[in-house]
């Protein structure tokens, strides 16, 4: 490996991608989000088609997605605020590693109440 990428292989170097990652995926959702909250405005019906959609195991499985990105979305930002305001600790690879593990399984409980 190349010694100008060394650093891309750094458990913090990839907690601070996928914090990036998940929130360009958080801002192409929110116009979909805010289209469907136009949806109830514009009658019950249309609003009821689309929550009849929603039920799909598809629609079901991204949502915990969804989940999944808020979490790691979050939890970047804090690791990101403490990392600002306080001094640098060791096992902050540790708790990065952590926090991706915590955002999957709560992600991983949210889809399994869903399914049930």
């Amino acid at each position: 490996m190349s010694v100008y990428l060394q650093h891309r292989s750094s458990t913090l170097w990839l907690a601070a991608l996928l914090h990036r990652i998940s929130g360009l995926a958080l801002a192409i959702f929110l116009p979909l989000h805010f289209l469907t909250l136009g949806l109830a405005i514009q009658g019950e019906a249309r609003l009821e088609g689309f929550l009849r959609w929603s039920d799909a195991l598809s629609v079901k499985l991204a949502e915990g997605g969804l989940v999944f990105l808020l979490l790691v979305h979050m939890l970047g930002g804090v690791r990101i605020l403490l990392i600002e305001n306080f001094a640098w600790r060791d096992g902050q690879k540790e708790l990065a590693a952590a926090a991706a593990a915590l955002s999957a399984l709560i992600a991983f409980i949210f889809i399994a109440r869903l399914l049930v």
